[in-house]
């Protein structure tokens, strides 16, 4: 196994191209909305677009594309697109809310304690909304289809 068969593996690089272009755009959706550049969403989970959704996404499709539906590779991506997904907008979601209500109680526990004994705030950014999640998978269905079906 070499760099070039990574190389070469066109629905890879799909893959990897629809993660960036979701991650980029979530700064750049921040810079909008805030006016202030955020890089730390370039690598975190959760935000518009959903990175995960676009990079299943991108995986099924490109699979589509290059193999065909009626195969076992595409089912394989499908169902794993559908679980991320799902996951994305359903057990993460609830796993951000949680991490809210923890917070506030936290805090609580703050002001009747000294700072030192209570940790770092839960990340409450986790999930994502179903919106979210259907934004990153048009996203990575249109790049792996621009990719394989117009540009090549």
């Amino acid at each position: 196994m070499t760099i070039r068969d990574f190389t070469g593996n066109t629905v890879l690089i799909i893959c990897i191209v629809a993660w960036a272009v979701a991650q980029v755009l979530k700064v750049i959706i921040i810079y909008a909305q805030e006016k202030r550049v955020a890089w730390s969403y370039f690598i975190t989970s959760g935000g518009m677009p959903s990175s995960h959704a676009a990079t299943v996404c991108a995986l099924a499709t490109g699979i589509a594309i290059e193999q065909g539906i009626n195969t076992v590779a595409f089912t394989i991506s499908a169902v794993l697109a559908i679980i991320v997904m799902y996951d994305a907008a359903g057990v993460r979601q609830s796993v951000g809310k949680q991490s809210v209500v923890l917070n506030r109680i936290i805090e609580e526990l703050r002001l009747r304690r000294p700072f030192t004994e209570i940790e770092k705030d839960l990340k409450e950014f986790i999930g994502h909304t179903p919106f979210e999640v259907a934004a990153g998978a048009i996203l990575g269905i249109v790049i792996a289809w621009v990719w394989l079906a117009v540009g090549g």
